[in-house]
């Protein structure tokens, strides 16, 4: 096992989520003051939360890869696919948490994340090298 894989990864999800979770956590906010400015359409604050939920469900996957790329690892197809899935089933089951005023994601599910992020990258079947991945 190399561990400094699961360093970098354990860096990249980290970044990742407190990037992710930021947006989010901004995202719902601007949704709730659109709807509460008084507006009074069925919908307001609706395209808002779209934008906010479908734009950190793309962003994760693309963090996550670019982190790990930046740090010269390669084979992070699992990370990102795997982080990328898991992020958005938590927030879509968190999304009560992050959408309440001045909500955010409870700090265990957070940890958890890391945690299973972390596991993700060391997955991974990167060497960081050419020519000596698979055989």
């Amino acid at each position: 096992m190399r561990y400094a894989r699961l360093v970098k990864g354990a860096v990249t999800v980290t970044v990742a989520t407190a990037v992710c979770h930021t947006l989010m956590t901004a995202g719902y906010a601007w949704a709730g003051a659109k709807a509460a400015r008084g507006e009074a359409t069925l919908f307001a604050g609706a395209f808002e939360s779209l934008v906010t939920t479908a734009g950190c469900w793309a962003l994760t996957p693309l963090l996550l890869g670019a982190g790990m790329r930046a740090m010269r690892e390669r084979g992070n197809t699992t990370l990102m696919v795997g982080g990328g899935l898991l992020w958005a089933l938590l927030s879509l089951s968190l999304v009560d948490e992050i959408d309440n005023p001045n909500g955010s994601m409870p700090l265990p599910f957070l940890a958890f994340y890391v945690l299973a992020g972390t596991g993700l990258a060391g997955a991974g079947g990167g060497t960081g090298r050419r020519g000596q991945g698979c055989p």
